[in-house]
């Protein structure tokens, strides 16, 4: 794991030094990725400017939603979102020279044209947090306190191992990339709001089948002293640390079992 993690960050470093030779155009392109970024954000202002809550949740509350998924959901990809590109490596057979490498194949895709305009998404969900968790109604006890870090890293773990089983999926289904879109970032948008907005099915698809309710919903719960809409054991709201290990393990195995499987296109 040392070693994976040193050749990440070696080949992480040349990607960001290669886009550090044209200082600028860094710039630039970071402004426009925050700014595109607090889209989202935007919009929330916008609903609350019509309304005072949102399917009973003050602007606050909301915003620290939208932060705590933005954010997990930022690292995430930042670190593992290219990996959505296996199913073109595939068609065209770049993976096979990628395979003969001493490096990992997934340590290769994660990498690939790694620049540091997509760190700068992190700003928007920074800001929100800095400035709406003081503000929060709540008593701020240890547990709480503590569960903040433990919701943020649990949530990047899981939208890491969400963005590798969906990779994984393209070495057998070469044309899934558009579907794949719908869990990962579409996930990441669904986590912004209260899950009291959707269909109680559709939120228990979201706490027991594809598990996005973990990166913030259930532990912000626990946070913000709201009880479960759907009336769910208090023991989910502090699941996440065991949710992200199980959804990696998962993850590792649906990788290893494509690597396994695999076999060149011949080209």
């Amino acid at each position: 794991m040392a070693d994976a993690l040193r050749l990440y960050a070696l080949l992480a470093w040349t990607w960001i030094r290669a886009a550090a030779q044209y200082p600028v155009s860094m710039l630039l392109l970071g402004l426009a990725t925050a700014t595109a970024a607090a889209l989202d954000l935007a919009g929330i202002l916008l609903l609350f400017a019509h309304t005072p809550r949102i399917a009973g949740f003050t602007v606050e509350e909301v915003l620290f939603l939208y932060g705590t998924s933005a954010m997990s959901f930022v690292i995430a990809d930042t670190l593992l979102g290219t990996t959505e590109r296996l199913g073109e490596h595939v068609r065209q057979g770049t993976l096979d020279t990628m395979l003969v490498r001493p490096v990992g194949p997934l340590i290769q895709i994660a990498t690939e044209d790694f620049s540091p305009r997509r760190m700068s998404k992190l700003l928007p969900p920074a800001v929100v947090l800095a400035v709406v968790l003081p503000r929060l109604p709540v008593d701020w006890t240890p547990g709480r306190i503590a569960m903040v870090p433990v919701m943020l890293a649990s949530g990047v773990v899981i939208f890491a191992a969400i963005w590798v089983l969906t990779a994984s999926v393209q070495f057998v289904v070469i044309e899934v990339h558009p579907a794949t879109k719908s869990v990962t970032y579409g996930g990441a948008f669904l986590t912004q709001y209260p899950m009291t907005l959707y269909a109680r099915e559709f939120v228990r698809g979201m706490t027991f089948v594809v598990p996005l309710a973990f990166v913030n919903w259930q532990p912000g719960l626990y946070v913000l002293g709201r009880p479960d809409p759907l009336g769910l054991p208090e023991a989910l709201r502090l699941a996440s640390p065991a949710v992200a290990v199980l959804l990696s393990a998962a993850a590792a195995l649906a990788w290893r079992s494509g690597l396994r499987h695999y076999r060149s296109t011949g080209s």
